[in-house]
């Protein structure tokens, strides 16, 4: 018999005797026209039996809203109702049927009027049925939150966004307020912190302290100790100036640490208001959220320090721009093959010699990127020590040769280098003296006052690849105003024309350096790097370098000045006339 069978009996026509001493817990007095109508057999001595062994919970309610009976089922979902207590809880429910939490079980509450202003409470227990649907719907809610973090914080590379983006998303889900302490650098620790604003958004902000101004507590989950349970961590966080507002009466605060690779990468703190306190559940997803928050900022803090190294090679490894000389103008472009790594196998400098020249180069050195430009370092290191002993051309030549084969077979890396190295000295009439050694590179051109073009008869063979290679020199002068054009192969091999294959060459070179002859040097470099990429149409190429040295003149001014780059018309397209 459930609940539904005895609703519409009245137990009692003014014979009801609530807390009678000698009566059972539970009485009932039917009359003999109602127990018939529920079963023939059943008597009034059985009706405790009965509503005993209810699936419902029963309380019975006089007139006056007191509680007159309570049957064991009710008693034991609702300690707190008992007879000759007050029935106000449930008559302030909105509804003759609502639900309610009580002692962590979800209950549903049914009220049937009865006779005689009196009213019958049924009590169900919904927990075994909702529990399990509650607790799939938080698992479901659960792994939703941890898939878009993980989302989220697999974008920032940059310490600072995933900083920002851990705070973010720990409100409102974990936190009302979140501070992340990244671990310290150089003596200082950065912070970020996230609140919830009254509209809902969050509130970003962030700020430094020393380690010496760090709470007790951050500064041991730093170093791998989990104080998530101290009772003195709120007012550690409120002292710290992380929770304005509030005090730590009002706080419920805990703190853990983000994994890192050798060491927690940083530490979170998250708080909220008193009354929700961390359960266990909550804690166990608060550190699923520090797993994730910590891979991600360690990622980030790497990705970083390997930027920086490679930053700091990378401007180890960049051409050097000549030092000024007297008399010299220098002009230089540079364009690697792979634009984001900014370095490439082409290189040029100039070092002064004591005697007011100057030692000049630009190389080629074999294969393209990162191991390129370590090779091209070596070489260069090996130059500024090797013309300190020796300015002649030739033989410096000749010794930078014998030094980068003790090198590439130490190492067994075979490389090797073309190059053109020349030593350039001041005239008193404002003209310079060259002497240039050839080791397998492109010639040189000159740019002479009459604006033509001359091709310098320089050859020579390979660097660093037998032990007395052939190596061509040839001197000349140029007069104010005329310029020495040294370049790379990636000038010249660029490819482009209407079918993209065509090489640029040298005869085009040529043609675009003649009539250039008032230019500047560094605009006359430019010209021949935005000829080459107007070549190219955005193509691939190899690394582009160039070098130009001009006699500035009596009075002409040496240091390096830039002028605005003519728009390039004889070989940027295929069939155009030269300038």
């Amino acid at each position: 018999m459930t609940g539904a069978d005895v609703r519409d009996i009245d137990p009692g026509d003014g014979r009801f005797t609530p807390n009678a001493p000698q009566e059972p817990a539970w009485r009932t007095d039917l009359s003999a026209a109602a127990l018939p109508a529920i079963d023939p057999s059943l008597s009034a001595a059985d009706w405790p039996v009965v509503v005993e062994h209810l699936r419902e919970g029963l309380v019975l309610c006089g007139p006056d809203g007191m509680v007159w009976q309570v049957s064991p089922v009710a008693a034991r979902l609702l300690p707190e109702i008992v007879v000759g207590g007050s029935c106000a809880e449930f008559e302030a429910l909105p509804g003759p049927v609502a639900e309610i939490t009580r002692h962590g079980r979800r209950l549903r509450v049914r009220r049937v009027s009865l006779s005689a202003g009196r009213s019958c409470w049924y009590v169900e227990d919904l927990s075994e049925h909702t529990g399990p649907v509650d607790a799939l719907a938080a698992e479901r809610a659960r792994s939703a939150f941890l898939a878009m973090v993980g989302e989220k914080l697999g974008n920032p590379l940059h310490p600072d966004r995933a900083a920002a983006a851990v705070v973010r998303l720990a409100v409102p889900t974990l936190a009302e307020t979140a501070v992340l302490i990244l671990a310290p650098r150089s003596g200082r620790a950065r912070w970020w912190r996230a609140s919830q604003a009254d509209d809902g958004q969050s509130i970003l902000d962030r700020g430094a302290l020393h380690t010496g101004e760090m709470p007790a507590a951050v500064a041991e989950s730093l170093h791998g100790v989990q104080p998530h349970t101290v009772d003195w961590l709120a007012e550690q966080a409120v002292g710290a100036g992380w929770l304005p507002g509030h005090n730590a009466a009002e706080v419920c605060a805990r703190l853990v640490s983000l994994p890192g690779r050798d060491a927690p990468a940083g530490v979170l703190l998250v708080a909220r208001p008193a009354p929700r306190w961390y359960t266990e559940d909550d804690l166990d997803l608060l550190r699923a959220f520090a797993d994730r928050a910590g891979a991600a900022l360690t990622t980030a803090l790497l990705y970083r320090n390997q930027a920086e190294v490679a930053d700091t090679l990378q401007a180890s490894l960049l051409p050097v721009e000549p030092a000024q000389a007297p008399g010299v103008q220098w002009g230089t472009a540079y364009r690697p093959a792979q634009a984001g790594l900014r370095i490439g196998g082409d290189f040029y400098g100039a070092h002064r010699l004591p005697d007011g020249g100057s030692v000049f180069f630009l190389g080629d050195v074999s294969g393209k990127g990162v191991e390129a430009a370590v090779f091209t370092g070596q070489l260069r290191q090996c130059l500024h020590a090797l013309h300190r002993i020796e300015s002649q051309p030739a033989r410096l030549l000749r010794l930078l040769n014998d030094a980068l084969l003790e090198t590439t077979l130490a190492h067994g890396q075979g490389r090797f280098a073309t190059m053109v190295l020349g030593v350039v000295r001041p005239h008193r009439d404002g003209g310079l003296s060259l002497t240039l050694a050839g080791g397998g590179h492109l010639p040189p051109l000159v740019v002479r006052a009459s604006g033509e073009v001359e091709q310098l008869p320089l050859s020579g063979m390979l660097i660093g690849v037998v032990a007395d290679p052939r190596v061509d020199q040839v001197s000349t002068r140029l007069a104010p105003g005329e310029t020495c054009l040294l370049y790379s192969d990636g000038v010249t091999e660029a490819r482009g024309g209407r079918r993209g294959v065509e090489q640029l060459g040298t005869d085009r070179l040529m043609q675009a350096l003649t009539g250039c002859q008032r230019m500047p040097a560094p605009a006359l470099a430019e010209r021949i790097e935005q000829v080459t990429c107007d070549w190219l149409a955005q193509r691939d190429h190899d690394d582009i370098a160039v070098l130009a040295l001009r006699a500035a003149g009596v009075g002409g001014r040496p240091h390096r000045h830039l002028h605005a780059v003519p728009t390039p018309t004889g070989v940027a397209r295929e069939g155009a006339t030269t300038p």
